[in-house]
């Protein structure tokens, strides 16, 4: 409980200064949507266990960014079960077109793919006896609809390391 309290606190803090900032700033609106979208997941993340290792992840060798990297616990928080997330964050202020998620084509699921390869090859060396880390790619869609409460849709396993074939 005093941790949820703590987190809302935060987010509220950051979202204040942020604002504050953008006003300065005037970023275009979708710019702005998408930021606000990547701070929310974050926290939402946060609240739901999530280790969060790293955000707008970028490698030097390929265009993109992945928006969140987590770790989520395993059973019982048994470390040698936690999951590496890939986490594509998908910010929408209306559903009236198409859900968020869907915007993760197959263009875009080959770039955090490429993404994460890069990622985990620049991670340290694990010994020859460990088991290979456990990943999955996710889509967290986030609304912000005007006189509604945010809502949040996790798609965790969205979609795997092999192509879809036609």
């Amino acid at each position: 409980m005093l941790l949820k309290f703590r987190l809302n606190l935060m987010e509220s803090a950051i979202n204040a200064l942020v604002c504050s900032a953008e006003c300065q700033a005037s970023l275009p609106e979708h710019l702005s949507t998408g930021q606000r979208g990547e701070r929310a997941a974050f926290f939402w993340l946060r609240l739901r266990g999530y280790t969060i290792v790293a955000r707008s992840w970028r490698s030097a060798r390929a265009p993109g960014d992945l928006d969140l990297i987590a770790w989520q616990p395993g059973p019982a928080g048994r470390p040698a079960h936690e999951t590496l997330c890939f986490i594509e964050v998908k910010t929408r202020t209306t559903r009236l077109v198409a859900p968020a998620h869907f915007a993760v084509d197959d263009r875009k699921r080959r770039v955090l793919r490429r993404l994460a390869r890069h990622y985990l090859h620049q991670l340290p060396a694990r010994p020859a006896n460990a088991q290979p880390v456990a990943t999955r790619f996710d889509i967290l869609s986030i609304y912000f609809e005007k006189d509604k409460p945010v809502d949040f849709e996790h798609h965790p396993h969205a979609f795997d390391w092999a192509e879809a074939q036609r």
